[in-house]
């Protein structure tokens, strides 16, 4: 009988070092240990930990399936832990994504981004895993479109018979917390009325059209959870490869064009997503620009094989180059859109103070 697991990916700040720039050893260490010890007693399969930027991420397998209590716990406990040792290196921004530090059961709504899928391991069982630092939740909607429902990104969905049928989108309603599913390439124009707009609606999921989990990504937004600004969402993703799925390489493909995304500094500019290996993932430049690092794993048995750096390779330097060019265009613009968010997008920032100040200063016209 064939045995699902669960792969887990929960992320949080808990800490930057310096500013917003890095992750500091201790923090990593610390999260290690406690992974360790629950991999020891059983409760864990196997587990990674890394950051990009200033974000702790927690990858785990096991066999609880998704939303479970005690593996939220566990990344709960370990995040505060993580936050002790930050408070002792006075790290800036300190449990930044915690919005609460009382544990109610679920750590979705609680700050951290979550991304988990259930599934039964393949013969071969190839996972990418993108995380992200200084942009927000809707940032993977132009890759996961272009993985996953654009030929010219991905040949097996012309000439792979197991992708010619397309997938199935899931597209969250972040605003009004509501989901529609779109079947692509037959709903492909309605699909991206919708994802086009990536600060309200959100590619959750991509299925096959035989109903397997293909893809997932974070969702929270922790402007919409905490009602002010603090801090971008950072958000991760998880994608499954090769067989039914796109390739690694047409999963990668959509990073060697740098697309525009939200956060950087303050979270409210604009400017373009640079792909990067794991030790280049330290935005420094006005906080950024954004960044994207991915691990590729081989499962056996539950167990990760790897990490491979997929973004450690040369075939990317034009793409991190076109986004210093970017960089430099965006940034000339200074408070100005659009390198500056729109005034709709800024509502959790300082805007409403700044309005409510000015209100009783505003004049009619003349008739």
């Amino acid at each position: 009988m064939a045995h699902t697991i669960t792969l887990s990916v929960i992320k949080a700040d808990v800490g930057g070092y310096v500013g917003h720039c890095s992750m500091h050893g201790d923090l990593i260490e610390e999260a290690t240990n406690r992974l360790e010890e629950s991999r020891i007693k059983g409760f864990l399969v196997d587990f990674h930990v890394t950051a990009c930027g200033d974000d702790l991420e927690l990858i785990m397998t096991h066999r609880h399936g998704p939303d479970n209590e005690e593996v939220h716990r566990l990344a709960f406990d370990t995040f505060m832990a993580c936050t002790d040792v930050a408070k002792r290196l006075k790290l800036y921004g300190v449990g930044q994504d915690l919005l609460s530090h009382s544990f109610a059961g679920n750590i979705r709504g609680m700050g951290p981004g979550v991304a988990e899928m259930e599934f039964v391991e393949r013969e071969a069982e190839p996972i990418v895993i993108f995380m992200a630092d200084k942009t927000s939740a809707g940032a993977w909607n132009l890759p996961l479109y272009k993985i996953f429902a654009d030929p010219f990104n991905t040949a097996g969905l012309v000439i792979a018979p197991s992708l010619h049928d397309g997938f199935r989108f899931e597209v969250l309603d972040v605003k009004e917390h509501k989901r529609v599913f779109f079947d692509a390439p037959a709903e492909l124009y309605d699909l991206l009325v919708f994802i086009g707009a990536p600060g309200r609606y959100v590619v959750k999921a991509v299925y096959s059209k035989d109903g397997d989990i293909a893809a997932v990504s974070s969702t929270e937004r922790l402007a919409l959870i905490a009602g002010k600004y603090v801090g971008k969402d950072d958000p991760v993703c998880i994608v499954r490869s090769q067989g039914k799925f796109p390739a690694v390489g047409e999963i990668l493909e959509p990073f060697t064009m740098p697309h525009i995304v939200a956060g950087w500094m303050r979270g409210s500019h604009h400017g373009p997503l640079m792909p990067v290996p794991v030790f280049q993932a330290n935005p420094s430049r006005f906080d950024g620009p954004p960044r994207v690092i991915c691990l590729g794993f081989q499962m056996a048995h539950g167990h990760l094989v790897g990490p491979c750096d997929l973004f450690n390779d040369p075939s990317f330097n034009e793409a991190r180059r076109l986004c210093n060019i970017i960089a430099d265009h965006m940034r000339h613009h200074g408070p100005f859109e659009p390198h500056r968010l729109p005034l709709d997008e800024m509502e959790y920032t300082t805007l409403p103070v700044v309005m409510a100040k000015l209100r009783d200063r505003w004049e009619a016209l003349p008739a």
